[in-house]
């Protein structure tokens, strides 16, 4: 990995991210905008650092002796954009750790771009969306006339700054689910269901997570929602969100909440990382003829996933085992990707039923 830049290197899952990129024998360069914070961690790990904001004019310059770039500086609605179109200048491939949905609307819209230009734009590869993305591709596999895609989360143990910091940036924004290919905006929590996470039916509301754009570009299909594990209170108490938006969406109230998260959060210590997991449902349905497939993929703690499915999707990008164009991580490297990662496991819990054939006497011939 000689040849790919980190950006973003020095938070929490950057970090995370270049220790392991370093662990399996490779060169990084860490970058970023804090040269103090780039050049001690470039001294830690015995690797290159570079220092360079986004707004620079000569951000082609910067990186265009790099075959990648792996992107890990959030919010990502800020930072994907100016490194995309850079990426676009100079033929690099680009990936990022995105979980915003309004990033992969953007960089879905990037395709034809990437494809004529001859690079892979590849953002999600950490627990937002690898897992949720792959589980999604297995299901439609299974029953490929599906039109309708449900996919639940549970789980996790803590949150690092970065993340934490992108949820203040959203705070009082709408709820978003996916109706026959369009993306609509819904109130918070807007509905609610039971879901399966292997311990019975626990209760669960719709959140705006990142496959109500990627899933329906790895499936075809086109109406999803994506739900969260919450208890019933919750419900409430995240629907009033919308009616505090005003004040949520307030500049001095979102700098004091981000200050708050500077003095408390860092992220999973590492006790969390080695004990922490989660666990993605995920469930497909052919409205037409009520056949349904639902299955499980249990993970490690996401932060530690996060590390380990970001380096592998780039070492296989720079290995040229990803198509140009806009990808997802599983249509970029298969439904299986998510199996080749320490500690996730698969379980097909429904498999979809043969449709009933008509006996004689039920079919209606003309005469």
């Amino acid at each position: 990995m000689d040849s790919l830049l980190i950006y973003g290197s020095y938070g929490y899952t950057g970090r995370l991210i270049a220790r392991e990129a370093v662990a399996r024998g490779g060169s990084p360069v860490v970058a970023g905008r804090d040269g103090r914070a780039v050049a001690d961690q470039a001294d830690e790990l015995g690797v290159e650092g570079r220092t360079f904001g986004l707004a620079a004019a000569a951000l082609e310059s910067r990186l265009e002796s790099f075959d990648a770039v792996l992107n890990c500086a959030g919010p990502f609605v800020e930072t994907a954009d100016p490194l995309v179109e850079a990426c676009l200048e100079t033929k690099t491939d680009y990936l990022d750790i995105t979980g915003e949905f309004p990033v992969f609307e953007c960089l879905r819209q990037r395709d034809r771009r990437a494809r004529e230009t001859g690079i892979t734009v590849l953002p999600g590869v950490g627990f937002d969306v690898v897992p949720s993305d792959c589980l999604a591709a297995f299901l439609a596999e299974r029953l490929p006339a599906a039109d309708r895609l449900h996919l639940g989360i549970k789980g996790g143990s803590g949150l690092s700054r970065g993340t934490a910091k992108t949820l203040v940036e959203h705070l009082g924004s709408s709820g978003v689910v996916r109706r026959n290919g369009r993306l609509l905006q819904v109130p918070t929590a807007f509905r609610t269901r039971e879901v399966d996470f292997g311990d019975g039916p626990e209760h669960a509301v719709t959140i705006p997570w990142g496959d109500v754009v990627t899933a329906a570009h790895s499936t075809g299909i086109e109406s999803i929602e994506v739900y969260a594990a919450a208890p019933p209170w919750a419900t409430k108490a995240l629907s009033a969100v919308d009616s505090l938006g005003w004040m949520l969406e307030n500049r001095a109230t979102e700098r004091l909440l981000k200050r708050l998260i500077d003095a408390r959060l860092d992220g999973p210590d590492e006790t969390q990382l080695a004990t922490g997991g989660a666990v993605v449902w995920g469930e497909v349905v052919d409205e037409s003829t009520g056949r349904r497939a639902r299955a499980r993929l249990r993970t490690p703690n996401p932060y530690a996933l996060t590390a380990e499915s970001a380096v592998t999707a780039a070492e296989r990008v720079l290995e040229g085992d990803a198509p140009a164009g806009f990808q997802t991580p599983a249509s970029a490297f298969g439904s299986g990707f998510a199996l080749e990662l320490t500690g996730t496991e698969r379980e097909l819990v429904d498999e979809p039923a043969e449709p009933d054939e008509p006996s004689p006497s039920a079919v209606e011939c003309d005469d």
